[in-house]
């Protein structure tokens, strides 16, 4: 059975492979045996990332810049993995953003950011990625991530819907692609320790884990599982799922607060590891926990309002 969930040979690209999820993504693929194309628009992460897969697991992974707003900028990423790696695999579609704002005053350039990376963006790769599938003869893998925000309402309109366009993007791709034994599916993470959520305030890390039914807030470590599933033969027969892993975080019962019998299998200081990692790799400083106010002082301050804190 062991065999079913190795990659060994497999050729893969990651997009915003260079920290937080896709690095996590990268990492868990590279584990199993798969070479891994980093491709982000941040070239000097990216390419410690790749660095550190190819000496910490023996694989091929090199960085490609891409900025996946842009389809010839897709073509020419692709191009470059098939020329390094002779053919492709997995397509893990990953890159996205997040713009803070209240839906009544949000700015349309920003809706229109948010869409083209998150949703246009995903659409492109996966389309790219098809092709080549196509063409090689011998199916493929395409792996999105979503967001437990297409099941809930819990950021604004621009990020919510492009999440929920992913999934359902997923599910009809699914259904075109098959016929090429092309499996196509997504995986939703509830919120990650990634550098995105840096500033988040300790506060706003204990509610989360209060209501999380296994007690702890995810890392990017929690979808290498996920991951090497979808992207392996195991789950050949699989697509146009949405995989929800979020802790039981959208079970959560309003009216009844949660409790615990036993420690949660993460504690807190755990949970921060891998985010201290991403930012050693960004260069940025933090505190104790892992904390930086200053590099997404949006988030901190949007979080800060909701709680009533100073």
């Amino acid at each position: 059975m062991q065999k079913l969930f190795d990659l060994s040979g497999r050729k893969a690209l990651v997009t915003g492979g260079s920290v937080g999820i896709g690095r996590g993504y990268a990492t868990a693929l590279a584990s199993a045996g798969a070479d891994v194309a980093v491709v982000d628009i941040d070239q000097k992460t990216g390419e410690k990332t790749a660095a550190i897969l190819k000496d910490q697991f023996g694989i091929d992974s090199f960085f490609v810049p891409c900025d996946v707003t842009r389809p010839e900028k897709i073509d020419a990423m692709i191009q470059s993995v098939l020329d390094r790696f002779g053919r492709l695999d997995i397509g893990v579609n990953n890159a996205g953003i997040g713009i803070l704002g209240a839906d009544e005053d949000y700015p349309a350039a920003d809706w229109q950011k948010v869409i083209a990376v998150n949703l246009t963006g995903m659409y492109l790769c996966a389309q790219a990625e098809a092709k080549v599938f196509i063409k090689q003869g011998s199916g493929g893998k395409i792996i999105n991530t979503a967001s437990m925000s297409a099941r809930i309402c819990n950021c604004n309109a621009s990020y919510n819907a492009s999440k929920g366009g992913v999934v359902e993007m997923t599910r009809m791709l699914a259904a075109e692609w098959g016929q090429y034994n092309i499996n196509v599916n997504c995986i939703s993470p509830s919120y990650i320790l990634s550098p995105m959520h840096a500033s988040t305030p300790m506060e706003v890390r204990a509610r989360i884990r209060e209501l999380t039914p296994l007690g702890y807030v995810e890392r990017p470590q929690d979808l290498f599982g996920p991951l090497v599933f979808l992207a392996s033969d195991a789950a050949n027969y699989i697509t146009g799922v949405d995989l929800l892993v979020d802790g039981g975080h959208t079970l959560n019962a309003w009216l009844t607060p949660l409790s615990r019998k036993m420690a949660p299998r993460i504690s807190p200081e755990e949970e921060s590891i891998p985010l201290k990692a991403d930012l050693d790799l960004l260069g940025v400083s933090y505190d104790e926990n892992g904390i930086n106010a200053d590099l997404r002082p949006e988030i901190a301050n949007a979080y800060k309002a909701a709680f009533g804190l100073k």
